[in-house]
């Protein structure tokens, strides 16, 4: 019974832990908001405007999932401590395992909400945006470019969200020279964000006949989707480039049947974005405007410029020095962040998508800035 006795201490002591997670996820403000956006859905006309209503639904969808997720914690914490009672006042131990599992579970679950409340900037909440880009090296690079390609898209499907491929440029021989994808999804720019930089892999070359360890980088570019046009950002056609191009690589029926896919070059920044991946010319280039106006909005910001012609377009080098993370392969194994020192020898674990200590780390680090000193 010591076991039973020590968890109910656990839960005692995470019984604080719990109530102010509720105090930063405002779940007061959030239940007196859902109540205003449940009624105004109950208002006559309110269909009337069908992009409008839309996006309240969907907010009220959120916010119900928020207040539910919390409730559900609450409730959990209730169960495991009638557990733990129960089974001190009648002397039986069988109910252990469901009590250690479910504290797990539910630490992680208090873990991850806490993680949300630090997602405070203005586009955490949206989709993102990534790109993947070999850098110098040919087939290595580009077999380095493909497999964070899918470390990043396991990451997504581990975590529910849904990722649309925009543009696949395959290697030459092995591998991807670029691909720009979507991820959709509650706070996917807000947990992909730390995620933006160089990365390195060291690694004896599967494609060397002598078996030589390599080194490649590949560069990783996060930006978040913004929808709202009312951004002050203004795209002229006249410094617009268009070209088209018969699709290819990974897209679906559609591709290599017509010319249908777009990209576009933003001649004053030197901005390139290309989608290959819609049914339709008109659809791609519909798809690469949004994405250029979200790369610009996220650059003007960034760097804190009044205008969008003092973007310059200036492109981080993909090389040694630059890179937010190594991953080693040999002579040992480890994957080591190079701004928050979180590291671990489980390589096989983080190209299968097990991202989540380094997002982590990053998200603690940034709101804390105690960061590594390089």
């Amino acid at each position: 019974m010591i076991q039973f006795e020590e968890y109910r201490l656990k839960l005692t002591d995470l019984k604080p832990k719990l109530d102010e997670l509720a105090i930063s996820l405002n779940l007061e403000g959030a239940k007196n908001e859902l109540e205003r956006f449940q009624a105004m859905q109950e208002a006559p006309g309110f269909w009337d405007d069908p992009e409008k209503s839309q996006k309240i639904v969907v907010k009220a969808k959120t916010l119900e999932a928020k207040c539910e997720k919390y409730s559900k914690m609450l409730s959990t914490w209730e169960d495991l401590l009638t557990i733990c009672e129960m089974a001190i006042e009648e002397d039986d131990d069988s109910m252990l395992s469901e009590l250690e599992s479910g504290f797990t579970a539910l630490t992680e679950t208090m873990e991850e909400s806490r993680l949300e409340t630090l997602l405070t900037g203005e586009y955490d909440g949206n989709n993102a945006l990534m790109s993947f880009h070999a850098g110098a090296g040919g087939t290595e690079a580009q077999d380095w470019c493909q497999m964070l390609y899918r470390m990043y898209t396991r990451w997504a499907e581990r975590h529910g969200y849904i990722y649309k491929i925009l543009d696949y440029l395959e290697g030459d021989e092995a591998g991807l020279k670029s691909a720009d994808i979507m991820i959709e999804g509650e706070n996917a720019y807000g947990f992909l964000k730390g995620e933006n930089g160089v990365h390195r892999l060291v690694r004896v070359s599967p494609f060397d006949a002598n078996a030589r360890r390599q080194t490649s980088f590949a560069a990783v570019e996060v930006i978040p989707e913004i929808t709202d046009d009312s951004n002050d950002v203004e795209i002229r056609p006249e410094d617009l480039e268009m070209q088209v191009y018969r699709s290819s690589g990974a897209g679906g029926q559609h591709i290599n049947k017509t010319s249908s896919a777009v990209r576009l070059i933003h001649k004053p920044t030197g901005i390139v974005v290309a989608c290959q991946t819609e049914r339709s010319q008109f659809q791609n280039k519909e798809t690469c405007m949004r994405m250029l106006r979200s790369k610009l909005v996220e650059i003007k910001e960034r760097e804190h410029l009044e205008k969008i012609s003092d973007i310059k377009g200036v492109q981080q080098k993909i090389e040694w020095g630059s890179q937010i993370r190594n991953y080693v392969f040999m002579p040992y194994t480890l994957v080591k962040d190079t701004r928050t020192g979180c590291e671990t020898s489980n390589v096989n674990g983080v190209m299968d998508g097990n991202l989540d200590p380094f997002i982590n780390s990053y998200l603690n680090c940034a709101a804390t800035g105690s960061w590594v000193t390089k």
